[in-house]
């Protein structure tokens, strides 16, 4: 009889055991209750509704592969920074090395550094090694001056002290496109005055045997500035300017006479502006920069 009674028996025989079955009912389903919703709320949607079908994600699946970009041709050019050309186009081999490429910020550089700017812009305009030409830029979307301030800016954050290229001047609002009939287009007031004053100059001056350097030129300060201002036309030609060494396009420039050469580079020609842009250079040193590089040229 007692052993049928103690199998009928609740396993509650105090206080404390109910109270603690009581709180054990609610607790227990509430947390397994929270945990579910934790979980079904961690796993992304792959269904209606889901973040792959938000207005955002819809647009970037149906955008067209091609898109057509129109830019005003007269429009002054923005040049990208040193910094910004590394970062889009360079820093996919210089960040890390890749290929043989000098890593920025690491004694890599410090040979092509003693190589000075124009050794490294000759080689990043034409190619080394595994680097392709402009680092396979386009020159219609990647000026030679551009390419200078990324070089210049690896230089520097790799222990560099290079000065930043000078930017090339704009050319004038309208100057682009003027047809070529063979004799100068005509101008107006001031300017025609100015215009047939210097062509009558250069024409006395045509047959004139080409004047000797002017005497105690500097050519080291000559070189110092066309490092650092002129090459930014006269390394690539930009606009129409005579090449660095090339003899075919300095040879009728020089038949004019070295002082029509200094009066051009002081005052100014064609696109050039006067000094070439180096408003603060003495005109000692712009003369001297035009005979380094007709010395360059003969």
């Amino acid at each position: 009889m007692s052993e049928a009674h103690n199998e009928h028996e609740s396993p509650i025989k105090t206080p404390k055991q109910l109270i603690a079955a009581v709180v054990a009912g609610f607790v227990v389903p509430v947390v397994i209750i929270v945990l579910l919703v934790n979980y079904v709320g961690n796993n992304a949607l792959t269904g209606a509704g889901s973040s792959a079908m938000t207005a955002q994600a819809i647009a970037e699946r149906i955008a067209p592969v091609a898109k057509v970009e129109i830019k005003d041709a007269n429009a002054p050019r923005v040049y990208q920074t040193g910094e910004q050309l590394y970062k889009a186009v360079c820093a996919a081999c210089h960040a890390s090395g890749a290929a043989g490429a000098p890593k920025v910020g690491t004694a890599d550089w410090a040979p092509r550094i003693a190589q000075g700017y124009d050794g490294m812009l000759k080689i990043a305009l034409a190619g080394k090694g595994a680097m392709p030409a402009r680092g396979g830029t386009s020159p219609d979307d990647v000026t030679d001056y551009e390419i200078g301030r990324a070089i210049v800016y690896m230089a520097n954050a790799s222990g560099g002290k290079l000065p930043e290229p000078a930017a090339p001047a704009q050319p004038a609002s309208g100057a682009a496109g003027a047809p070529a009939s063979g004799a100068p287009a005509a101008a107006s007031g001031a300017d025609a005055s100015a215009a047939a004053a210097a062509a009558a100059a250069m024409a006395s001056l045509k047959t004139a045997a080409p004047a000797a350097a002017s005497a105690g030129s500097n050519l080291e300060a000559g070189k110092k500035l066309y490092n650092t201002v002129c090459m930014a036309c006269h390394a690539s030609g930009v606009m129409n300017a005579p090449k660095f060494g090339d003899k075919a396009a300095w040879a009728p420039r020089i038949a004019t006479g070295i002082d029509t050469l200094h009066n051009a580079a002081l005052h100014g020609l064609n696109a050039m502006p006067p000094k070439g842009g180096a408003a603060n250079a003495s005109d000692d040193d712009v003369k001297a920069a035009v005979d380094y590089m007709v010395s360059a040229a003969k």
